[in-house]
């Protein structure tokens, strides 16, 4: 045991809980929406880039029906076509946290995919609370 470390005896309850709010950083690429609107035009790009949100919020409440209903078996297929959705959209982390669901679902690590899929929820919430302003980037 290291100095300095104290340790709680077995008896003891604890008193003195700290509950910690758990803020995901959501890395975004203004490129990606910055194309679309230089391919397509600002009304076009409009459109297709808040068509292209509802689709995604739509795959995330899919998704989550599916885990609640532990429907799993076209669940990676699922959780691909939403990375790749994200990527398309410049959404980073939203991209990485759902190829790491993929990779919990592969190796049959039912502990992490619950870990991970609560971060997918948190960073699927924040990705698109944050993106209906994300248009504005692309200057």
């Amino acid at each position: 045991m290291a100095a300095g470390v104290k340790t709680a005896s077995v008896g003891k309850t604890m008193e003195n809980v700290t509950a910690l709010p758990l803020r995901e950083r959501v890395r975004q690429d203004g490129e990606a929406i910055a194309a679309i609107y230089r391919n397509l035009g600002t009304a076009a790009a409009e459109q297709m880039v808040t068509r292209a949100l509802g689709e995604l919020a739509l795959a995330m409440a899919g998704l989550a029906a599916q885990v609640k209903a532990v429907e799993l078996a076209d669940l990676p297929r699922q959780l691909k076509k939403l990375q790749r959705m994200a990527e398309n959209l410049g959404m980073i982390s939203l991209s990485a946290v759902a190829q790491d669901a993929r990779i919990c679902l592969d190796r049959c690590d039912g502990t992490a995919f619950t870990a991970v899929w609560a971060r997918l929820l948190r960073v699927a919430e924040r990705s698109l609370a944050t993106d209906k302003d994300f248009a504005g980037l692309s200057g």
